[in-house]
């Protein structure tokens, strides 16, 4: 198996050229390819245990106010974004480890907390006027960086008509290459920033507490709660599945609702083509099984 690393606008193309045998189709193509008669029969859409997220840097201004994190979380349409920009039948994201992972909150177990998958403008507005800024107008200058690529730039600037039609903020959008980006996240985040977490191992685990302890290395956002860490910890060592998945559910409850540290987007979907003389297999969480490929060619 020889994976080429590069931007999906450039794998859709090799793939139409037959460079590449498999190609994660682009945002902007999915219409074209669900439409055309050969290129709908060769895609496939499935589940993938995958956050696509924002963070902030909760020790710069204006979000360092809670509220005002509150107001730029509730103020995204998420299936408004899924629906008309990233196509893929992803779902909107209400707190970070995706469900279907063990111990994860579920909205399928009932689960109802966090921002709404439709934007709540006026919840904004309120977290907003609650704020120690009180207004867009005393917001500043606000910076959302993302790693260069024409599907996060195509988000970031959605996004940004979000909130400057919802909340009045003026936002500016800064890109850098990958390698570039890395170290500005772990040296010095930005205002606002994306990032995706995928699952190392399949549970709650990894997601809540392996990326947001207050000493974890992916945790960017500079915040810390000691609540969160002590729920995180017990549920780390808990050994009843009911009782896990509760405290994992507190401790999003905090990261994505009390405290707003990030903003969950979308629970990710795999979008891609695949020839069809390539049988792939997948294992759970949509993990390609490369072992077990065979092709007919």
């Amino acid at each position: 198996v020889h994976s080429l690393f590069l931007d999906s606008v450039e794998q859709m193309a090799n793939y139409e050229s037959d460079l590449m045998d498999v190609a994660e189709v682009p945002q902007a193509e999915i219409d074209r390819v669900k439409a055309d008669p050969m290129l709908s029969g060769e895609l496939n859409i499935y589940p993938d245990t995958c956050t696509y997220y924002y963070g902030f840097n909760v020790t710069k201004p204006p979000f360092d106010d809670v509220n005002v994190r509150k107001a730029f979380s509730w103020a995204i349409d998420r299936q408004a974004l899924i629906d008309n920009i990233t196509k893929g039948e992803q779902e909107p994201a209400r707190w970070f480890s995706r469900p279907g992972l063990t111990a994860a909150p579920s909205p399928d177990a009932g689960d109802d907390f966090g921002p709404p998958p439709t934007a709540d403008v006026e919840m904004a507005q309120e977290f907003l006027a609650a704020s120690s800024y009180g207004s867009a107008d005393a917001l500043g200058e606000i910076t959302l960086m993302h790693n260069e690529s024409s599907g996060h730039a195509r988000i970031a600037e959605a996004i940004q008509q979000m909130w400057n039609e919802n909340l009045g903020a003026d936002v500016n959008i800064a890109t850098q290459e990958w390698a570039v980006y890395l170290e500005t996240l772990e040296q010095d985040s930005p205002q606002v920033w994306r990032l995706g977490w995928c699952d190392d191992y399949p549970d709650a685990s990894n997601f809540a507490k392996d990326v947001f302890r207050s000493d974890s290395g992916n945790n960017h956002t500079w915040w810390g709660n000691d609540e969160f860490d002590a729920l995180v910890d017990q549920a780390a060592l808990e050994t009843d599945p009911e009782v896990r998945k509760d405290l994992y559910a507190q401790a999003e409850q905090i990261l994505v609702d009390e405290d707003a540290a990030i903003i969950p987007i979308y629970w990710y979907t795999g979008v891609e083509v695949t020839k069809p003389y390539v049988n792939r297999t997948f294992g759970k969480g949509g993990q390609n099984m490369y072992e077990k490929w065979t092709m007919d060619k």
